[in-house]
């Protein structure tokens, strides 16, 4: 019990473990260590944010993708998935009701859809800039050049989520076709965050072939890396792809990651994931509790939200949906955090 324990005092200090640490750590989990490691992150939260919650608009552009990742239910070669692509006056109306509702930053998340060339982002990246000059724009569309990264920077993005997955190239592998390489996926981040984005990374718990290994690399990872972001859930399984009948991810130890991973960096931005709120009712508050500050409630219009569904069950009405934002602010309060009308930049300077 001892070694648990001053290796999360070790973490906390130092925000470093070696890998054989951050496995043990995950391997000897219990409710001693899950309790400290709980009150180290919300002490680290609190330096940098106070009890504030970020909320981030998400609208899901389009369920139309190149790839064929074996998990996802929007994978290209899934034949009952109902089609989409918002419309760039669609998406604006989607920013314009998120805008009067007090959400300051968008999300545009889409599979890698090739009508999305980087004259199309651009021109509605600049058209959202301009009419809302004070909001962030964050981008989730998969892999691209460092070019078009480039281009989209320069037309006014602030963010890139970009989940790196695994650390291991051989998990990499079996989550993922040929064409899709765990080299290539490293590169991306490495250009977003060179070019200037503010970088999200993240990964999948308890995905496929998953080890406690796997998880400490990516542990590892994060700590190396140092994203801005940090989004991680997990795994829920899609009755359209081979991993169908697989086990989802447990929830308890999804809270248990956010408080290491806001121990290994106290300022990161770090969301209670759509995913943690499907497999547990109060994921998303259990997230918050352990050291979360982000959460995304979805503007995507009514009519497409359950057709991007990334794995089954996902949440799409209720609390999920915009409208209800005071249901998600009352949430949050009974639990002591406020909810504020904020972009959400990450923060560098402490409030101690």
């Amino acid at each position: 019990m001892s070694k648990i324990l001053d290796l999360i005092d070790k973490l906390y200090e130092t925000h470093s473990l070696s890998l054989d640490e951050y496995e043990y750590l995950i391997t000897h989990k219990c409710d001693e260590a899950t309790e400290k490691l709980r009150t180290y992150a919300v002490a680290n939260r609190r330096k940098f944010y106070s009890n504030h919650v970020f909320v981030r608009g998400l609208i899901e552009v389009s369920n139309i993708c190149k790839n064929d990742c074996y998990y996802c239910g929007i994978r290209k070669s899934n034949e009952n998935c109902d089609r989409y692509r918002l419309s760039k006056e669609e998406i604006l109306s989607c920013c314009n009701e998120g805008y009067e509702l007090g959400f300051r930053t968008f999300v545009l998340q889409g599979g890698e859809d090739g009508t999305f060339t980087d004259t199309w982002l651009c021109d509605l990246i600049s058209a959202i800039k301009n009419r809302y000059p004070d909001c962030a724009i964050t981008l989730s569309l998969g892999e691209r050049t460092k070019e078009s990264y480039q281009k989209l920077y320069n037309s006014g993005a602030n963010r890139y989520l970009l989940r790196h997955e695994t650390a291991d190239e051989l998990h990499y592998s079996q989550l993922h076709p040929s064409n899709l390489t765990l080299e290539n996926r490293i590169k991306c981040l490495r250009d977003l965050k060179e070019i200037g984005f503010q970088v999200g990374c993240g990964f999948m718990v308890g995905s496929p072939y998953q080890s406690v290994k796997n998880i400490a690399q990516d542990l590892k990872f994060i700590e190396e890396f140092s994203p801005h972001m940090c989004g991680i859930g997990p795994f829920i399984p899609h009755k359209d792809t081979i991993f169908k009948n697989e086990k989802a991810g447990d929830a308890q130890l999804c809270c248990y990651l956010l408080s290491i991973i806001r121990l290994i960096k106290p300022n990161i931005l770090l969301p209670a994931t759509t995913a943690l709120g499907t497999v547990k009712n109060d994921g998303r508050e259990r997230g918050i509790l352990s050291g979360a500050n982000v959460i995304m409630p979805n503007l995507s219009p009514l009519s497409v939200r359950k057709k991007y569904a990334l794995y089954d069950n996902k949440i799409s009405t209720g609390d999920e949906s915009a409208q209800s934002l005071q249901n998600l602010k009352k949430s949050m309060h009974a639990i002591g955090y406020e909810v504020v009308v904020d972009r959400g930049d990450i923060n560098t300077i402490s409030k101690e």
